[in-house]
């Protein structure tokens, strides 16, 4: 017998009334149409039920059976849908079949009819087995494990399995309808083994909820938003002029001068809230949060489990959950909707020069997404500025390229300044001059200008900290959150099988003491109360200690550190790579291949290094996610909290490792001519253009043929114009790389390629079966082939990671702004194309802000600040330039810089076998070498020590460290104490609500005051005319009238 077919048939006479009226909850829940409808459902049951019609009398004794086992069946029963035909009255699906109820939320689950038939048959034949069955079910700790069927004809494990799912969710369901839902089946669906629950709230379910959750609802009273006066209403006029055609065409969208008050929802006050239009009261959103709630708190307790949905998702019993959508996006003859026009006006292409529709989005999906998609928007506004300053100092380098004195003088022909070797043995001498292109490129990034952008770009970001805290209270207000504060969440299913688990043993631990130990008469009684107590509910005072997550928390601390080893082991194999690489051209006969050594390497060295940056990405955050759900955090919010941290640590070492390595320890550590930095004794620390250190056997290599391929393939630290450029270079392949490939390749290709496989298995279907498939399914059916929609997280990681492009080297390339700009233009309506038309509709979830990743912002924005102030002072030359022309410049101009940063070596000292095979490669023999340092010259006492010089420069750059960190963190903390939190004009409507919400309460006091005076005063009034015509009380005693009384 189909699941689906145990219906008001199926219950005892006596039963089946309760059964009726348990599903009709105010009159909604009884199948339309009356008696004759119902008997006609009967009729089409008896059509679809796989028993033969002579043993339908069993109907009764498998409910019995069902009983016997442990899982009684619930009062009221199951609309079952037996037709998915397409019907306008149901609108597709949205609708239950009598075309009035709204389908609030649907339930999926997978069934195997055929298997469930012949378990039930043989229930009927084995009740002795059926029972021991229960038995076994009860002693089983967890949900899922398999126990032995009975003594009786064994059960395949499969069978028991699905038996087991099907129970738990028969008593769930019944749990639903006593907390108040109406609930319709479907089974016979086009998607093959897979059934569908649909869930109506009813109205009074609605008002009970509403004012349990303590939800806003707008009130009957309207009140005039206070206006702007003067000059600033003319210029918001005139701005919103100019900005009209920018505007999405919705009417959430538009300005807004009156706005209803606001009050939590109350059954006793719902005279105070607009009634008028029931069905558009509670909107799709607010009713789908609603029956969310009762799903997670509603438990199914069979064999001890106490579980909400998350538990049954957890453990098979549904495979989804999810609200619909509102209907079809595209299409002709489509009705007109949210999401339709969602699609329209947001999720287009076309429109990525328009304004967002935000308080539409909000009302589909929820405030959490609504403040995502708010804070992408402000800061993809904020780019905007910092983009076109960007530009402006980049032309300001390139305008003046030519006027640079130092480059200039490296190109200069006439100076003949010979430089030393670049490694020992086979490299030559080489001319400065051969650097030119080089040095030119580098004043592109490291020019004065590029200390003014690195500020700028620290006040840039605390104003954009700023704006985002007044946009976020201002979206508040006019969401109605200003007073929202959130409770904590229902534990997650694995945190109470854990709990479970823990208290299971303690109970067992228990049992065995109490074998051992003598029972007293006297206390019979009272352990029985204790037993009785303790099994009502295993978990209620049973928590997990730090002591039973120490394992957990070793494992995390292990796994980063390792993770972290991970990434810097990556780093050096891409060093040897470099190493080997270099080599192989070296040696080849081609002499354009040689002179190309330099670009070849570098370029194939850096994809290299943002191929296995995306692919360790996905992998760390695989990873993360294990290690959270290891660690069994309590909560949704504290599992995502967590999952946060562990994935934003990992991403942030695995991205900037390499950039870190080129601003800050790329060509420190190699030594000088003759006296060179070795590791082991046989490998020595040298440099290339790239972005590792490395190390390079001391072996003889063949001589080079060409003084360029020798500089090329090792040049001694970074190239002699400096290492911003490469730091610039690095930055800008790994950051464009991420944002194509992963941001916008992998966002567009996975979801089209997972529709494309589903295609595919659709045509393998006939024909005829495909066409009657897509024609008739329903809104539930299409949207479970969408995809779950998986958490904000990765949307929030991809714009963390890029903000930190923005902010942390800004200083080495000031067009990130520019490329993060036109990466967010295209990651908006990239994200809403996936959420209208790729993903399943979340649960609207109420947020007042975005939570964890602001802190996680602020802390970016700090550490930019000193990651600038190092770059400048110790990547660039920006600190020896201003050492150099207010100390050592004899006519106050650049002029002489280079020769002033080069020292010189005597060729004389060079260790026995490290001297250049020949030294006459230049076509003259050279006795002093030139290499960029601060140290003694040859012909000074002590020699080759580190000069004055150096100590001044370092003394320089430290100074410059601790003015610009603190100035610039003063002038961001002055940014933050000018600009108020909450907008003034907000404050003032916020007031006026309070003002208003006590007027409206004390009007409706007095109302009810001058309601119980006028009553009284009927009533006294009433009371008159019965007084004057009762006869005259007798006088008293002591009364004058009285006889014989006092006179």
């Amino acid at each position: 017998m189909l699941e689906g077919d145990i219906g008001l048939e199926g219950l005892p006479p006596k039963e089946a009334p309760a059964a009726e009226a348990a599903g009709a909850v105010d009159g909604e829940g009884a199948p339309p149409g009356g008696p004759g409808a119902q008997a006609a459902a009967m009729r089409v049951n008896e059509k679809y039920s796989t028993l033969p019609a002579a043993d339908r009398s069993v109907h009764i004794i498998n409910i019995c059976a069902i009983e016997d086992i442990g899982y009684l069946p619930s009062e009221g029963t199951l609309l079952n849908s037996l037709s998915v035909d397409p019907d306008a009255e149901c609108k597709y699906g949205l609708y239950f079949r009598d075309g009035k109820r709204k389908v609030d939320y649907v339930l999926v689950y997978h069934h195997k009819r055929a298997s469930g038939s012949r378990t039930l048959a043989r229930r009927v034949q084995h009740s002795d087995a059926g029972l021991a069955a229960r038995s076994a079910r009860q002693d089983q700790p967890l949900p899922g494990k398999a126990g032995p069927v009975g003594a009786g004809e064994p059960e395949p494990p499969l069978d028991y399995h699905e038996d087991d799912k099907r129970f738990r969710r028969e008593e769930y369901e019944g749990n639903l309808m006593e907390a108040g839902l109406e609930l319709e089946r479907d089974e016979d669906t086009k998607i093959h083994g897979v059934g569908f629950v649909k869930i109506h709230a009813p109205w009074n379910v609605l008002c009970r909820e509403a004012e349990f959750l303590k939800l806003k609802m707008p009130t009957k009273k309207l009140y005039h938003i206070n206006e702007t006066r003067g000059l600033l209403k003319k210029i918001n006029s005139v701005l919103q002029k100019m900005t009209d055609p920018i505007q999405p065409k919705v009417a959430e969208h538009r300005p807004q001068t009156t706005k209803r008050l606001s009050y939590p929802f109350s059954r006793e006050k719902k005279h105070l809230f607009d009634l008028s239009d029931k069905d558009s009261f509670f909107d799709s959103k607010t009713r789908s949060t609603i029956v969310y709630e009762i799903l997670k708190r509603t438990t199914c307790t069979k064999a001890k489990y106490s579980m909400g949905i998350t538990s049954l998702l957890a453990n098979g019993v549904y495979s989804a959950a999810y609200p619909l959508h509102d209907g079809d996006y595209e299409g002709e003859n489509v009705e007109f909707n949210d999401r339709k026009l969602l699609y329209e006006e947001w999720a287009s292409y076309g429109v990525f020069y328009k304004y967002q529709p935000i308080d539409l989005v909000r009302k589909y999906f929820g405030e959490k997404i609504g403040l995502y998609f708010a804070w992408l928007g402000v800061y993809t506004q904020m780019l905007i500025p910092a983009s076109m300053v960007g530009i402006i100092v980049f032309l300001y380098g390139w305008a003046t390229v030519d006027e640079n004195i130092p480059s200039m003088e490296m190109c200069d022909q006439r100076h003949n300044i010979t430089m030393c070797p670049l490694c020992d043995k086979t490299c030559s001498y080489w001319k400065m001059s051969s650097a030119c292109a080089t040095a030119r490129a580098s004043h592109l990034f490291d020019n004065p200008a590029t200390v003014f952008f690195s500020i700028f770009m620290a006040l840039w970001a605390a104003t954009f900290m700023e704006h985002w805290k007044r946009k976020q209270m201002r979206l508040n207000y006019r969401w109605d959150l200003t007073g929202f504060e959130e409770e904590e969440d229902h534990p997650r299913a694995e945190y109470e099988a854990r709990v479970l688990e823990k208290s299971l043993r303690k109970e067992s631990k228990s049992k065995e003491k109490r074998r051992h130990l003598p029972e007293e008469p006297a206390n019979k009684w009272r352990q029985r109360v204790k037993t009785a107590m303790a099994g009502v509910k295993l978990t209620d005072k049973v928590k997990l200690t730090w002591k039973d997550r120490f394992p957990a928390y070793f494992t995390n601390l292990v796994s980063i550190i390792f993770m972290i080893a991970v990434t810097f082991a990556i780093v050096l194999g891409v060093i040897i790579y470099r190493i080997s690489t270099a080599a192989a051209l070296a040696m080849n006969s081609s002499p354009s291949v040689r002179s190309n050594i330099r670009v070849t390497v570098t370029a194939t060295a850096v994809i290299i290094n943002l191929v296995v940056i995306i692919l360790l990405d996905e992998v760390y955050g695989c990873i993360a996610r294990w290690l959270t759900k290891i660690e069994v955090p309590k909560t949704e919010k504290s599992f995502e909290e967590r999952l946060i941290f562990k994935a934003f640590l990992l991403k942030f070492v695995n991205s900037y490792t390499p950039i870190f390595y080129v601003a800050f320890f790329k060509g420190r550590f190699v030594g000088r001519p003759g006296d060179y930095v070795y590791i082991f004794r046989s490998f020595r620390m040298e440099e290339d253009t790239g972005n590792r250190s490395r190390v390079h056997p001391m072996p003889a290599r063949p001589h080079l043929n060409s003084v360029t391929s020798a500089k090329t393939l090792f040049p001694n630290k970074c190239a002699p114009g400096g290492c911003l450029m490469e730091l610039c270079i690095q930055l800008s392949i790994i950051m464009l790389g991420k944002q194509l490939i992963q941001n916008n390749l992998f966002e567009i290709g996975i979801p089209k390629m997972k529709k494309f496989i589903r295609y595919l298995r659709l045509r393998h279907q006939s024909p005829s079966d495909h066409d009657e498939y897509v024609k008739k399914k329903q809104r539930y059916e299409v949207d479970y082939t969408l995809e779950p929609f998986a958490g904000l997280t990765p949307e929030y990681m991809e714009m963390i990671i890029q903000f930190g492009f923005v902010t942390l080297f800004v200083a080495s390339f000031p067009l990130a702004p520019l490329f993060a700009l036109l990466n967010n233009i295209i990651e908006i309506r990239l994200d809403a194309k996936k959420f209208i038309t790729e993903l399943r509709r979340p649960v609207a979830v109420r947020a007042k802000d975005i939570g964890i990743w602001y802190d996680i912002l602020r802390g970016i924005g700090k550490l930019a600040v000193i990651i600038n102030a190092f770059v400048i002072s110790f990547t660039s030359d920006f600190i020896p330039r201003l050492v150099y022309l207010y100390m050592y410049s004899e006519n106050g101009t650049m002029h002489g810089f280079v020769n002033h940063t080069l020292s010189s070596f005597n060729v004389s000292d060079f260790q026995n076998g490290t001297a250049p095979n020949d030294p006459l490669d230049l076509g003259y023999e050279v006795q002093i070498c030139r290499y960029k340092d601060y140290r003694e010259p040859p012909w000074s006492e002590h020699k080759y020590d580190v000069s004055k010089d150096f100590w001044a420069v370092l003394a320089a750059r430290l100074a410059f460290v601790i003015v610009f960190q603190n100035l610039v963190m003063f002038m961001s903390d002055f940014v933050d104490w000018v600009i108020p939190d909450i907008p003034k004009d907000i404050s003032q409507q916020m007031h006026k609500e309070k003002v208003l919400m006590v007027e409206l309460f004390m009007r409706e006091e007095q109302g009810k005051q001058q309601l119980l005076d006028t009553w009284m005063e009927k009533d006294r009034k009433k009371a008159e005319p019965f007084n004057n015509h009762s006869p005259t009380p007798p006088a008293p005693p002591d009364s004058p009238d009285f006889p014989g009384g006092t006179p």
